[in-house]
Order: structure tokens, then sequence, then C-alpha cells
């Protein structure tokens, strides 16, 4: 499964999760650091990544077109985690996710809780 790490994540989230063995890679290695998010999203379906992000239009923008694809883990409550402390809690929690990345979800991960939701949403 590719990720891509969205531009209100630091580039470090990217390094540490293919130091982890994970396929990431951070918006700004793939010229979308300013793309919007309906490019980034159409990106990330068309490459068939799962974006992570921390930012709430994503999930807003699968319900809204029905989409299945592209699966979103959402960082929430993260803002007081450095970049490495938020990749340390992708780490912990991605190998679980992997199966339901590929088969549409979105993954809404803080650092005391998981919530998955099937695509497309209902």
């Amino acid at each position: 499964m590719k990720l891509l790490v969205d531009a209100n994540l630091s580039p470090l989230v990217a390094e540490v999760l293919r130091m982890a063995g994970f396929d990431a890679v951070h918006v700004v290695e793939v010229g979308l650091m300013t793309a919007t998010d309906d490019r980034i999203f159409d990106v990330a379906t068309e490459e068939r990544m799962a974006v992570i992000t921390a930012d709430s239009d994503f999930p807003m923008m699968l319900a809204l077109r029905r989409a299945t694809s592209p699966s979103v883990v959402h960082l929430r409550h993260i803002a007081e985690l450095a970049p490495a402390a938020q990749a340390a809690l992708l780490v912990a929690n991605l190998p679980g996710l992997v199966p339901e990345l590929e088969k549409g979800v979105i993954a809404s991960l803080a650092p005391n809780r998981l919530r998955l939701r099937d695509l497309p949403i209902r």
C-alpha cells in the first residue's frame, strides 16, 4: 500500500514511515505541496494511495463524493505531538490497518483511539 502524507504533516513523518518499511511519500516530494485538496485526492485515487492527513477535508470529500477511494488515515488530536511522535503513532497502528486501507476506509486515529469507517460513506 502506497501512502501519501499531506502537507499539514511534516516530511519527517513520511521519512520515518519509509524507515519502518512503508511505501510513503510526502506531497512535497511529488510536486503537490501547493496542490488543492481536490488535486491531492485525485492523484491519490489514480495512484492507489492512501492519504495520511490531519485535515478533516478529506473525510468530508469522501462523504460528499460517495467515493470508495482513496482511503484516508485522519490523524486527530495530534497538534501537541512532535512529528516524530506522530510518525510513531502511525508506525504502531499501520500494520493492522493496511488490509482495511486496501479495501477502502477512513481510519480516524488519535493517540488513544482508532475508529474505522467503510467506504463509501452512506
